[in-house]
Parts: C-alpha cells; sequence; structure tokens
C-alpha cells in the first residue's frame, strides 16, 4: 500500500482524504437528520437552528484555533498568522468548540433540556468514515504514531514501522458504537447521558492516544490537545458523578 492513497477522478488524481472526509460529514448528517425525525422531543425549529449554528460556528472556530496551539512556537513564527490557523484544526477542538456553542446558545434561549443525544451516532459514523481518510493519508497529514517494535507498527510512508493511530481510533469508535447500543438496550437514563458517555470516552482515549503520537509539549509531558482532553474529563466526570443517583438504571 502507498500514500497517501489518491483517487481518479475526471481526470484527476485526488487525495482520497478530503473526499472520505466530506463523506463522513454528509453520512453524519443524514444520520442525524434520521434520528431526529424519530425523536419524540419537540422543540421550536428557530431553536434547532440557533442551535445548529452555534454548534457549527463553534466547532469551526475549536477546531482552528486548538490545531494552530498545538505548537504555539510555529503560529508566533508565522508569516500568515491566519492562513496558519485556518490550515490546522483537531477533532478534538472541534468537539470542544461544539460543546461550547451549544451550551452558550441553550443559556442565551433559555433551553436546559440536554440536546446531545440525538448526535452521538451520527458523530461516532462521521468520525470513523474521516479516519478512513486520515489512515490513507499516511505519514503527509498528522495522524500518524511514533515508531514502534510491536506487532501492529506499519510503514505509513517513510520506511519506518509506526503506531497507525488511525486504525486504533477507528477500532475504538466501531468498540464503543457497539458498547453504547449495548448500553442503550440494557439501562434506563436521563436525557444527555449517552453525549456525556461519548465524551468522556472518547477524550480520555485521544488523551491516551496522544502519547504515541509525536507531540509538542506545553507543560507536564502534556500537548494542547491532552491539556484540553483533560479539561473535557474533569467537566463530564464532575457532570456524571453530580447527578449518576438518578441517570442510570439497569432494566
Amino acid at each position: 500500500m502507498e500514500f497517501p492513497v489518491t483517487l481518479h477522478i475526471l481526470g484527476k488524481e485526488v487525495l482520497l482524504h478530503p473526499v472520505t472526509e466530506s463523506l463522513g460529514i454528509f453520512i453524519g448528517m443524514r444520520y442525524y437528520t434520521f434520528a431526529k425525525r424519530k425523536d419524540k422531543e419537540k422543540f421550536s425549529s428557530v431553536n434547532s437552528l440557533l442551535i445548529l449554528i452555534a454548534a457549527t460556528l463553534g466547532a469551526l472556530l475549536g477546531s482552528h484555533i486548538i490545531g494552530s496551539l498545538e505548537r504555539p512556537f510555529d503560529l508566533m513564527k508565522a508569516e500568515n498568522v491566519w492562513m496558519y490557523i485556518w490550515l490546522n484544526n483537531t477533532i478534538v477542538g472541534g468537539l470542544a468548540g461544539g460543546l461550547i456553542g451549544v451550551e452558550l446558545m441553550k443559556k442565551i434561549i433559555g433551553k436546559k433540556e440536554s440536546t446531545g443525544d440525538k448526535m452521538v451516532y451520527p458523530l461516532i459514523t462521521a468520525m470513523f468514515i474521516g479516519r478512513i481518510g486520515c489512515f490513507c493519508t499516511g505519514i503527509y497529514e498528522e495522524t500518524y504514531g511514533l515508531p514502534t517494535r510491536s506487532m501492529f507498527g506499519m510503514d505509513l510512508g517513510d520506511h519506518i514501522n509506526r503506531h497507525p493511530v488511525a486504525l486504533y481510533e477507528m477500532f475504538f469508535l466501531l468498540i464503543f458504537f457497539i458498547a453504547l447500543k449495548y448500553f442503550q438496550k440494557n439501562y434506563t437514563y436521563r436525557s444527555g447521558v449517552l453525549f456525556q458517555l461519548f465524551m468522556l470516552s472518547y477524550f480520555s482515549f485521544r488523551f491516551i492516544l496522544d502519547f504515541i503520537k509525536p507531540k509538542f509539549n506545553i507543560i507536564l509531558n502534556l500537548s494542547t490537545i491532552q491539556i484540553v482532553c483533560l479539561l473535557v474529563i474533569i467537566y463530564y466526570i464532575y457532570l456524571l458523578k453530580k447527578n449518576n443517583h438518578e441517570i442510570i438504571r439497569s432494566r
């Protein structure tokens, strides 16, 4: 297998990654639309639109801001700071930014109920499809791991066996999707718990995964992404512990 993987479309060579990324977003949105139709919760279409806009803007800003802060010295030395910010992004920042955007908008419109549960499976699906493209880009995008002698090591384009972290994440997302379906079938829980479990689990996974990825340490051997992960983990542990007496019961 040669990296990066490309497709030939209309006589032009195109990287697979943007194709899978776009496909992931499209399928994720269709999945979300389907889930929303089945949802019994009804609230103002205006509020729905405002929350969607807040989530989108928050995710866009968070993705690029956190992505550009992964290597702060490179950001400070960039000739065109705005272009540097635009060219750097991360799903961790996108999820965290989207969360902040939604929570701020909910406070503005006075909506206290959680709106995240129906987004969990579409998000996992979109992320899984997107990671296929990340893996197929190899070392030509910063979604590869450190060199390793383990049986899982792969040559991702530089003739060095590395941790295929995109594959690790795909495996995690697949297992987690199945585990959440089992949880949903066998437990009763308050609205919002599914999203809280998703955020806590994914950010915990990413916090650990980034120890086997090339990274720039900010403090205590932690990268910018790991610091963000840690803050989100603490926040969701607090939420789940605060309400654990009433949110999860076996059927």
